[in-house]
């Protein structure tokens, strides 16, 4: 090997360490990702399997105590008057 492809071999070295210096936190990231999307996936189908998930478009029809003390004083006004 003469002088200008050792200086070539060097040159593309250091373009392959720069490029995996780049890539590499891209990889860890999505590597990361993938791993958090699988624990989630499997949480949810250990939820989904020992209690129903509700829906996000569903409201509890179960009054709150304020309610009930609000409307108890309504229904109180009403028959004094």
């Amino acid at each position: 090997m003469n002088t200008n492809q050792i200086e070539a071999l060097i040159g593309l070295t250091a373009t392959l360490g720069i490029l995996v210096l780049l890539i590499l936190p891209s990889v860890i990231g999505l590597v990361r990702e993938r791993r958090i999307d699988r624990q989630i996936r499997e949480a949810q189908e250990t939820r989904e399997g020992v209690v129903p998930a509700q829906k996000s478009s569903s409201r509890s029809t179960v009054p709150s105590t304020a309610t009930w003390y609000a409307e108890g004083r309504r229904s109180k006004k009403l028959v004094s008057s």
